[in-house]
């Protein structure tokens, strides 16, 4: 992995660009704001997340260490430790003594489905009580799912 670069936007949301790789010149960035009400290590997991569906971060490639991203971001690393342990319990990543933070799905399709029908239901709920109807969410859906497939192809 290469260097790690990182710039603020509008003083409250830091952008951290990831060198992958050398060979394929890729690039992933990551976006944490400070100022949401949501947790830092919270998200952490949900940017590597978007990263891994929409293949920017593919199976077998290296996180930055601990240090090095607690540092450019500009957190403890307690941090990014809480969000590599949660990324690698819920089957995301594996943990090398040496290696550090690797990509690896490693996950059961009936309990993800399970999790998924039980995040959805909230989601649905509150759009639900928000005026969104039925077919505005299926076509949303649609579009994410599309973006996803396009993006990790």
């Amino acid at each position: 992995m290469d260097l790690v670069y990182a710039f603020f936007l509008e003083n409250v949301v830091i952008s951290v660009i990831l060198n992958l790789s050398q060979k394929r010149r890729r690039s992933m960035i990551i976006e944490i704001d400070f100022n949401s009400d949501e947790a830092i290590y919270s998200q952490l997991c949900n940017q590597i997340i978007l990263g891994i569906a929409t293949s920017q971060f593919r199976e077998g490639e290296q996180l930055p260490s601990v240090r090095q991203l607690a540092e450019t971001i500009g957190i403890n690393m307690h941090t990014v430790n809480k969000a590599y342990s949660i990324l690698q319990q819920d089957g995301f990543v594996k943990i090398d003594r040496r290696r550090g933070a690797i990509i690896a799905i490693d996950f059961d399709k009936l309990q993800a489905l399970k999790e998924a029908k039980g995040e959805l239901a909230v989601v649905l709920a509150r759009a639900i009580c928000k005026g969104i109807g039925r077919d505005e969410i299926h076509s949303l859906i649609d579009q994410l799912y599309d973006n996803y497939e396009r993006n990790s192809q």
